[in-house]
């Protein structure tokens, strides 16, 4: 089968003959028509951060996990071969033609539908669902999104979708502030221009936001993050870390009572039919946008370029498999 690899920083091998996958009991295989990059995948290939001291190669088709596609074999009662899902990769190992999944990391979708490449955003959706139950409720909330490629917009949207009072946006890039506008922000803050935290506390007049999301993982960005919740607060740390340390303004929060937790990606699986569904309809089908460009399988490279060096227009990249 056909998959990539990432075999040293920043440079991808196109391999054709990577062994199929077999599914055991309580799998399916899925032959993918797309798959998405994703922020997470970055630092990885780029071999900064987290992965400065990784290990390359990296195992084939590590570590994909955005995958649209169909069933081609099925040893998963209810799942049947021919049926078109969304599928969260074991491994996960979603850049390869072929992958593993079991539920509930699969969720289905209309064989019918008109655009099955930009159901990918259901993925990443589905991961602010479960972050949503782990956090106090937003009706009614001042909100701040640190950071708005794929994933802050994503959150912005939905704070606006669960009844936020307010949603402000920051980010460096003012091509992304125009997509967090799209998705609802009240307020935008260019952060190459302004200070986040000033910002906020003048958008607030001084009384700060009650939820804030970090979705970077930058040193800068959770420093400023964590500034911006008032005294008893919260902070959802939702962006990757980029280092296994790294400084953060522990005295601020502990002396403002703020209240903090996390939320990691791979363990959505009960909300992908959700999201599948949200995205479906009219609750989240304006997130379909965001699904751009989408490009041949064989423009990985320069599509995992163009992710990294935040190119303009470059949000849920898609590759067409």
């Amino acid at each position: 089968m056909r998959a990539i690899q990432i075999v040293e920083p920043r440079k991808i091998a196109m391999l054709d003959d990577a062994p199929d996958p077999e599914p055991a009991e309580g799998e399916v295989v899925v032959r993918c028509t797309h798959v998405g990059l994703c922020g997470s995948n970055i630092s990885q290939y780029m071999g900064t951060g987290l992965w400065g001291d990784g290990e390359f190669p990296n195992p084939v088709g590590w570590s994909g996990h955005e995958n649209i596609g169909i069933i081609a074999k099925s040893r998963c009662d209810d799942w049947s071969e021919g049926a078109l899902v969304m599928a969260n990769p074991e491994g996960p190992y979603g850049f390869a033609e072929y992958v593993v999944a079991r539920p509930p990391g699969i969720a289905r979708l209309p064989q019918d539908a008109p655009d099955p490449a930009a159901l990918v955003v259901a993925q990443p959706l589905a991961t602010v669902l479960r972050a949503l139950t782990r956090t106090g409720g937003v009706i009614n909330r001042t909100c701040a999104v640190v950071g708005q490629g794929p994933m802050g917009l994503i959150w912005t949207h939905v704070l606006g979708l669960m009844g936020a009072s307010t949603v402000i946006a920051a980010d460096p890039l003012d091509w992304r502030l125009e997509w967090s506008k799209r998705y609802g922000a009240d307020h935008i803050i260019d952060t190459s221009k302004e200070d986040t935290v000033t910002a906020v506390e003048e958008l607030t007049g001084g009384e700060m936001v009650e939820f804030a999301v970090e979705a970077v993982g930058y040193v800068d960005s959770l420093k400023a993050a964590a500034h911006l919740p008032r005294h008893g607060g919260r902070l959802l740390v939702f962006g990757v870390p980029h280092y296994q340390l790294q400084q953060f303004p522990w005295y601020h929060v502990f002396r403002e009572e703020i209240q903090i937790n996390t939320s990691v990606g791979p363990e959505c699986g009960e909300f992908f039919q959700t999201a599948a569904d949200m995205v479906l309809d009219d609750r989240a089908s304006a997130l379909t946008e965001m699904v751009t460009p989408r490009m041949p399988w064989d423009k990985a490279p320069e599509a995992f370029e163009m992710y990294a060096e935040r190119a303009r227009g470059s949000l849920k990249l898609t590759l067409e498999v």
